[in-house]
């Protein structure tokens, strides 16, 4: 049943067409109605995105990155950043309790080879080795719900380091999406790089892109050190 519904969900997702929303293009053409609905229903809009990004995460759908950049661009930084932490993580949780029931098997085969290659690092130490795979993008984020799920990683530790190694990473993209009514004001031209809703954004994924160099050159020491020694 739980793979049925994964597979119905995401089956369901392209034949409606959605995909054509999950784009900026979207964002731009519906901005005014999105901002109304929004400011016109300050306690249903966090609840509904909350719960659209729950399904996006359960059902994998491709755009993740996108809805967390609008959950910005509609509330701001701090509550679109809080929002999207919360609904990525429950998403999450629901694609983990699905690989851990009768659809396990089946997932299992979709996470190939990551499986032998992650199960070192959660069999040594489960929470930091989740919350540096959550922090720096060495793998997929679906392979990271479901790889887990198939070691026995617990539930709590699972929902704690998911929860806590996505935040950085969450409210970068959720200022950029904060920064997109400037470059929506625009028109169309390049927005003044200057400005702090444009230039902020921007130090941030800089920082972002540089993580997984910094950790693959502290593995690499880390690496010679013990070969030398």
């Amino acid at each position: 049943m739980p793979l049925l519904v994964l597979v119905a969900g995401l089956g369901a997702f392209f034949a409606l067409g959605l995909q054509r929303y999950v784009t900026f293009e979207a964002l731009a053409h519906h901005r005014e109605g999105l901002l109304g609905w929004v400011g016109g229903h300050p306690l249903a809009a966090p609840a509904v995105y909350i719960a659209a990004y729950i399904l996006a995460v359960a059902f994998s759908v491709p755009g993740g990155i996108w809805f967390t950049i609008a959950g910005g661009f509609l509330f701001g930084t701090a509550l679109g950043g809080c929002y999207a932490v919360i609904g990525a993580t429950l998403g999450a949780t629901a694609l983990f309790l699905a690989a851990r029931s009768a659809a396990g098997d089946l997932l299992r085969a979709r996470a190939g080879s990551a499986l032998q290659r992650m199960e070192e690092g959660f069999r040594r130490d489960a929470f930091n080795y989740l919350l540096i795979l959550r922090l720096v993008p060495l793998f997929p984020f679906f392979l990271v719900n479901l790889v887990p799920a198939f070691l026995g990683v617990p539930l709590r530790t699972y929902v704690a380091a998911t929860a806590v190694g996505i935040i950085p990473a969450v409210f970068v993209f959720a200022s950029v999406g904060n920064g997109l009514g400037a470059v929506f004001d625009a028109g169309g031209e390049k927005p003044h790089l200057l400005t702090p809703p444009v230039l902020v954004p921007l130090m941030g994924l800089a920082v972002l892109a540089l993580i997984p160099v910094v950790y693959r050159a502290v593995k690499r020491r880390q690496g010679e050190r013990g070969h030398h020694g």
